[in-house]
């Protein structure tokens, strides 16, 4: 799945970049110039998340019935790192942090 990124270049939402966007961030969480160690620039979709329903029926009582407000439980970063982990098994995952926003998504470097 591709989209544009902030640049105005169509990239992938999980792709490799050659060097950090905020190298002094980027090096105070660990991350050093050397060969084995990469960066990998992460989009996650913000926003509510909807509950899932069979054939849109919710049941029991009224504090329940909310479908399109629902909350995720954990933050976007952590979601981020998380789709970095799947895709790059082999590596181990240092640290990650944030890195620009628009009105439909948040960038993370990992």
């Amino acid at each position: 799945m591709s989209g544009l990124n902030r640049f105005g270049v169509e990239v992938n939402a999980v792709h490799r970049v050659s060097k950090p966007t905020r190298a002094e961030k980027a090096r105070r969480l660990g991350y050093k110039a050397i060969q084995g160690v990469s960066i990998f620039r992460v989009r996650i979709r913000c926003g509510g998340r909807k509950r899932r329903l069979h054939k849109g029926i919710v049941h029991g009582k009224p504090r329940n019935q909310g479908v399109n407000e629902q909350k995720h439980f954990r933050n976007l970063r952590s979601i981020a790192e998380e789709r970095v982990g799947r895709r790059c098994g082999n590596l181990r995952l240092l640290n990650s942090y944030w890195v620009a926003e628009d009105g439909s998504y948040k960038w993370f470097e990992v």
